[in-house]
């Protein structure tokens, strides 16, 4: 299989996530364990994703409770030779109560925490460094002097590559870029989460000259749905769309519809079929015009652009 080579914008040759080499499509490793993936069996899919010049995996230390990160690291056991051809994404800061002492849910992106939470997921990983090390939720209780600190020590340890966070306001983003350079904000974006539009999410990130690595593109499978009639809506202008554009499938508009924003988004896909990874490559080969995006937009909000 050719690897897909794309046309990088000016600014996507700039952006922290293409120097760490990462591509625009990311692969997803959330939901493997539902996957019922074998060690050898991910060690074929992470090949093919490479094959498709998809080389950056996305993980957090809560999926699976951890069991991601060591089926993962047991995939690089296996094949020893794939690490030096990835980019490893993991994210921390939420907490789960103990079964002995209970208690609830939490975050906690303390200094301390942060590193060692750095460190079991090198150990789930079989790696010695991370490429990308998110927080995964915003604290309240955090000081971004302590979270800069952690940031700065697990770098000039090696143990990360760069950091950035996840799921962050645009004004919890600014503060903490502001003490220390963030690579991305790993946010929901989608037709139906249009949220970033409007909050000067995006702006903000290409102000700093940081792309946005966009999770549930699809929805969160909202797209599939028979019974939604805003689903079927957006699927209808998209299906239109595949034909002018002669895509592979209208999945492929979903797509482009992210890639087109300006902010040089970089997407993640959650899907174990190869042929979903290959679409999702082939939403940025289509050039959406403006009006072919505010379809999409006016067919999610059930009305037209004001």
């Amino acid at each position: 299989m050719t690897k897909f080579n794309e046309e990088a914008s000016p600014r996507a040759s700039g952006d922290a996530l293409a120097k760490l080499g990462m591509p625009r499509v990311i692969a997803g490793m959330w939901r493997v364990r539902e996957w019922g993936m074998s060690a050898s069996e991910l060690v074929d899919f992470i090949h093919g994703c490479i094959d498709r010049g998809v080389t950056a995996f996305d993980h957090a230390d809560i999926y699976g409770r951890g069991a991601v990160e060591s089926l993962f690291g047991e995939a690089l056991e296996l094949d020893p030779s794939l690490r030096g051809k990835i980019q490893i994404i993991s994210k921390a800061g939420i907490r789960f109560p103990s079964s002995s002492t209970g208690g609830v849910k939490y975050y906690d992106s303390s200094s301390g925490y942060l590193r060692e939470a750095c460190e079991e997921s090198l150990k789930r990983l079989k790696t010695d460094h991370l490429d990308l090390f998110l927080i995964h939720r915003p604290d309240s209780l955090s000081s971004t002097d302590d979270i800069a600190r952690a940031a700065q020590t697990l770098m000039e340890q090696g143990k990360i590559r760069a950091f950035g966070v996840s799921n962050f306001s645009t004004r919890h983003f600014e503060l903490l870029h502001a003490k220390t350079s963030l690579a991305t904000n790993q946010i929901e974006f989608s037709p139906f989460e249009p949220g970033a539009l409007d909050s000067a999410m995006f702006e903000s990130l290409a102000q700093a000259n940081v792309s946005p690595m966009i999770w549930s593109p699809l929805g969160g499978g909202r797209l599939f749905s028979e019974t939604d009639e805003v689903a079927r809506r957006v699927r209808d202008v998209m299906t239109e769309l595949q034909h002018k554009h002669g895509a592979s499938n209208w999945l492929a508009i979903a797509y482009a519809w992210i890639f087109r924003l300006p902010c040089v988004p970089y997407v993640i896909s959650g899907s174990r079929r190869i042929e979903s990874i290959q679409t999702a490559l082939d939403g940025l080969k289509i050039d959406l015009s403006r009006q072919d995006w505010y379809a999409i937009l006016e067919a999610a909000r059930g009305q037209p652009v004001p």
